[in-house]
């Protein structure tokens, strides 16, 4: 099966160097997309230029594709579901939930000309990035890729209920699945509260897996593909 990556914010397609030749050996087709915006060195691009991105991709997929989106790339994954509904078979999402209709897209840090930049570790502090060594926070601060302001305050659209037969599945690093069942169940996640076939898995790791537990999700990517 085709499998779509769409890493979260300041990445690039590179982010899952790691994940895809261990996809590849499972026998399934990983696709990294490189987001306007995030790695084709554009300051200008909007939500809807990445959603173009993810959408040609999709389109350009052999069968019906599972869609990855990870952080808060899972609000564009759950978007193409809600876009084609018909030509995806299902949606993994790895760390993130799905935005509802109308709050931007990734209102979470600052704008500063133009741009949100990568806020440092202080964020992230804690189960986030328990996992990452020095080494590898160096390098993930060195190469993040500021989010331009067209992406990070666009407002998110969803229009078609259709998505919510699309199946979902949540890998839960940084939290358990049982935390996330709560926090659906008490409707803090309205949109999966509504999704009519939803799994959990855990993944030991904190909130980026693709670098620090690659072969471990690959897995997990394998297996949601093999199922759907």
């Amino acid at each position: 099966m085709d499998i779509l990556l769409i890493a979260g914010l300041w990445l690039d397609g590179s982010a899952w160097d790691d994940v895809v030749p261990a996809l590849e050996a499972l026998g399934h087709r990983p696709v990294p997309i490189t987001l306007p915006g995030q790695g084709d060195g554009s300051t200008s691009a909007t939500l809807d230029d990445q959603m173009a991105a993810v959408l040609a991709a999709v389109e350009s997929a052999s069968g019906r594709p599972m869609v990855v989106g990870h952080s808060a790339a899972s609000t564009l994954a759950w978007l193409a579901a809600d876009a084609c509904p018909e030509r995806i078979a299902k949606v993994t999402l790895i760390g993130g939930f799905p935005a509802a209709d109308g709050p931007p897209y990734a209102g979470f840090f600052e704008v500063k000309d133009g741009v949100m930049p990568f806020p440092g570790w202080g964020p992230f502090e804690g189960p986030d990035s328990a996992d990452l060594d020095e080494e590898a926070r160096q390098d993930f601060a060195a190469t993040a890729i500021a989010v331009p302001a067209g992406v990070a305050r666009g407002v998110v659209r969803l229009t078609d209920e259709r998505r919510f037969d699309v199946p979902v599945l949540v890998v839960c690093p940084e939290f358990t699945p049982a935390q996330a069942r709560t926090w659906i169940t008490a409707g803090d996640v309205p949109e999966l509260a509504r999704a009519k076939h939803l799994d959990l898995v855990d993944i030991d790791s904190g909130h980026w897996p693709m670098i620090t537990k690659p072969a471990e999700l690959a897995r997990l990517l394998a297996a949601a593909a093999s199922e759907a």
